[in-house]
């Protein structure tokens, strides 16, 4: 049973997510009242976490840890604040539109990049820049398909972090991420997790 405590963090989740949908709202040109309907309905009606199938041969990057079926916490406006570096995050594949990729934050803006090859010159990541790697370190980078062959891709292109995966019925625990994204994202797994809907609408 979900704590009181527990509750109000989540509310408070749920209504810095409904601000946030406003916001999105706004800068996609709706009118005011348009953005306080949305605003509204994301805090009494709709959840702040989405179910995404990580498999088939394209997902094959991440470690099995990561491989099956992920509850992912939406992220509008993702920023610095919002995700940490080693977060797992799922974001729109720069390279085939319409697809997603799974990979794990590796850098942010302002971060210094170095290359093992001596030939290629460091660089810093811009503004609103982010850097994601594939979890299976021993992946040619072609193989990995992550920022090291497609390059720094936008914040933006993050659509939420991986915070619960489930690799089968007996099978399943919370995202590695960094510690703090855990605690933010605790009160929202206890309250919108469903192990039983996961494996139901993904055919687990």
């Amino acid at each position: 049973m979900v704590s009181v405590g527990t509750w109000g963090r989540y509310l408070l989740c749920k209504f810095n997510y409904s601000i946030s949908v406003g916001r999105m709202a706004l800068v996609k040109g709706l009118h005011d009242t348009e953005a306080l309907d949305m605003m509204y309905r994301s805090l009494l009606q709709g959840k702040i976490t989405f179910v995404h199938c990580n498999k088939g041969e394209e997902k094959a990057p991440m470690t099995r840890d990561l491989f099956g079926t992920l509850l992912v916490r939406r992220i509008p406006f993702p920023d610095p604040m919002k995700v940490d570096v080693r977060d797992v995050v799922v974001l729109k594949d720069p390279v085939n539109e319409g697809n997603y990729l799974v990979r794990r934050l590796a850098a942010i803006e302002g971060d210094e990049m170095l290359s093992t090859n001596k030939d290629d010159e460091p660089f810093v990541l811009e503004k609103d820049q982010c850097w994601v790697l594939a979890d299976d370190q021993n992946l040619k980078p072609q193989e990995a398909h992550d920022s090291r062959t497609f390059g720094p891709v936008s914040m933006s292109d993050i659509v939420g972090r991986a915070i619960y995966c489930l690799r089968n019925v007996l099978d399943h625990g919370p995202v590695n991420n960094s510690g703090q994204s855990k605690e933010q994202d605790l009160p929202v797994l206890e309250v919108e997790l469903n192990i039983d809907e996961m494996a139901k609408d993904n055919e687990v």
